[in-house]
């Protein structure tokens, strides 16, 4: 399938490792050219050279997101790289492993700018190209936690439905506009920070240090899921691609899931 995305330009957000990284990876490979983002030079510009060395073309943007003036540099280095923005995936936050007994109130809202206030604040710098072009694609990367949230995380769960509410809302005012707004909700992804996650948890259980028996325990036990499995960059990356093409353009405001069948709701 010619996902007819050869010539287009994206911003991936938090893209230096991660889900952002094979996201930004998955757009090269089908020809968009990149801006790889983060905090760090050293690791934008690893993800950017090796995409390079692999035929694709990607540039580095670094700057705090989470301030304004973070996000302006950010937006003013993705232009002035590509000379437009067709495609911007807000990827970029944090997810603490933290409960209701050790976050603060003080955390909530910091929590609350890092991932969604930086979101928006994209989307406000890139969406007015967008509309002047008369096409774009917004993807928003949240997190299945939001719809079935536990008592672990619920600062960031909270984050997370306020992106999917963020989604609708914006997808209808951009209405008209050839611009979609889409939400994809990733599951259990193994990432190095989710890997990270796991082993702290997997020691408040004594289950261990061996990463197959501790795989083992969470698809028998709290992850088990249809698809029997623990999921990859690349499942989450594939789609991401997909809803930045041109073939995606009658699915908008909607979420999707990636989580191998874990979430037991009706979307």
């Amino acid at each position: 399938m010619n996902l007819q995305l050869e010539g287009k330009r994206a911003l991936v957000t938090g893209s230096s490792s991660g889900i952002g990284e094979g996201v930004a990876r998955a757009l090269a490979e089908e020809g968009v050219a990149v801006v790889v983002h983060g905090r760090s030079r050293e690791r934008a510009q690893r993800v950017a050279s090796e995409i390079a060395a692999s035929g694709g073309k990607a540039f580095v943007a670094l700057g705090d997101l989470a301030t304004d003036a973070g996000a302006r540099e950010v937006a003013t280095q993705a232009l002035a790289a590509l000379g437009g923005v067709d495609i911007l995936v807000n990827n970029a936050g944090e997810f603490p492993f933290r409960g209701w007994t050790n976050t603060s109130p003080g955390e909530w809202p910091e929590i609350y700018n890092t991932n969604v206030v930086s979101m928006v604040r994209m989307v406000r710098l890139l969406a007015p190209q967008m509309k002047q072009v008369g096409w774009g694609r917004i993807i928003q990367v949240a997190s299945t936690i939001a719809t079935s949230p536990s008592p672990v995380m619920p600062d960031y769960s909270a984050t997370k439905a306020a992106t999917m509410s963020v989604t609708v809302s914006l997808a209808r005012e951009l209405a008209g506009t050839g611009i979609t707004v889409n939400t994809v909700s990733p599951g259990p992804i193994l990432t190095p920070g989710w890997r990270d996650l796991v082993l702290a948890f997997a020691a408040t259980q004594g289950w261990g240090t061996d990463w197959a028996e501790i795989e083992r325990r969470l698809l028998e036990g709290p992850l088990k899921n249809p698809s029997g499995r623990l999921g990859q960059v690349e499942d989450v990356a594939h789609l991401v691609t997909f809803l930045a093409s041109p073939l995606a353009g009658y699915i908008n405001g909607a979420n999707l899931r990636v989580d191998g069948g874990l979430t037991g709701v009706i979307n």
